[in-house]
This record gives C-alpha cells, sequence and structure tokens, in this order.
C-alpha cells in the first residue's frame, strides 16, 4: 500500500497519542501501521475497520496529510426557518393551540401546517422533528387535556371507582378483571397508558 511521506512515525505516534478519545485516533493508528509496511486487510482487522475505510483513510492522507483525516463538519440543507423567526416560532408553539388551530395539543403534522401557513417555510415530519430537537425541545411531553376535562369527575373515578374495581377483583380471584372505558374520541379503549 503507498503511503505519501508526509510526517515521521514519532510525529504520526505523537498526534495518536493527541487524538485518543476520537474518531480520528483509529485514523492515525491506520496510517502508522501503513508506513510500517501492513497491508489494508491487517490493519483493518487490528483495528476494527473495514478495509475499505482504512484504504479511504490511507487516500486522505495521501491527499493532504494529518489535516486531512478529521471529520469535517457535516452541514446539510440550511435550515427553511429563518433565524429571524426563529423566536417568533418558539411563542407560538409554547402557546396554547388556538381555537383555529382546531387541537387541544400540538402534534407535529399541525406544526408542519404552522411552519407553512404562518412562516412560508416547508418540512416534512422527520424535518419539523429535527427542528423541534434543534431548538432544544424534546419528543416526549406530557399527555395531552381536553379543555373541557372534569376534574372532580377524575377524582370520584380514581377513589371511588378503583375501590369497586379491587372489590371486584376480591371476589372473583380466579378471574382477570378487565376494565374498559371510552371517551369521545376513544370507544372500548382499555385503561392504559399510551
Amino acid at each position: 500500500m503507498h503511503i505519501e511521506n508526509y510526517d515521521q512515525l514519532d510525529r504520526l505516534r505523537e498526534a495518536a497519542r493527541g487524538y485518543r478519545n476520537t474518531r480520528t485516533g483509529p485514523r492515525v493508528q491506520a496510517i502508522i501501521l501503513a508506513k510500517q509496511g501492513d497491508t489494508a486487510p491487517q490493519i483493518a482487522r487490528a483495528l476494527g475497520f473495514s478495509r475499505r475505510a482504512v484504504q479511504a483513510w490511507v487516500a486522505a492522507y495521501n491527499r493532504g496529510g494529518l489535516d486531512s483525516l478529521p471529520d469535517r463538519p457535516h452541514l446539510g440543507r440550511a435550515p427553511t426557518l429563518a433565524h429571524d423567526q426563529e423566536d417568533r416560532f418558539r411563542e407560538r408553539i409554547e402557546a396554547s393551540p388556538r381555537p383555529e388551530d382546531g387541537v387541544c395539543e400540538l402534534r407535529s403534522a399541525d406544526i408542519r401546517r404552522i411552519l407553512e401557513q404562518e412562516f412560508a417555510a416547508r418540512y416534512t415530519l422527520s424535518g419539523v422533528y429535527k427542528l423541534l430537537h434543534w431548538l432544544g425541545y424534546s419528543d416526549l411531553m406530557p399527555r395531552p387535556q381536553h379543555p373541557e376535562t372534569h376534574p372532580e369527575a377524575q377524582e370520584f373515578f380514581k377513589e371511588i371507582v378503583v375501590e369497586q374495581i379491587a372489590a371486584i377483583a376480591a371476589q372473583h380471584p380466579d378471574r382477570e378483571v378487565q376494565v374498559w372505558h371510552h371517551d369521545e374520541a376513544r370507544f372500548g379503549q382499555k385503561g392504559t397508558l399510551t
């Protein structure tokens, strides 16, 4: 395997020590082994990488020396939402949904529609998730609460109905007690926290 003579082995070993905890360290090790006369398959086995990866690292080193081994930043496509619109977008999604949104909590499809209609920015659903993550938002959200929720009925259910279910289960120890409930939107769904 041909390798350009940019650096002496001592300088490469010193550089490898500096890159010990990064992705560049194994690349420098591959160059050292190649300078010592090892083949690409031998280097790949020794370092636990593919032969093609080793060959790519050697080719990069041959083109530009040690400076060509570290990862270049993956810039990707520029964000569609302008930087001056970010604060307005944050305020919009952190506020409660508006009546014209027609929902009680904003989902990614709703945020996508808001981006397109109010900010003239087109995103795919996966792009919406990436944008939210980039802005510091998490995918996990508290369970949505309907605007017409009745806290008193919820407390009644927690205190009284749970006791009744336990009493029924005690009367029938050999049977499995299943609790089914429904609301206006989800008929017949089992009582799980989904």
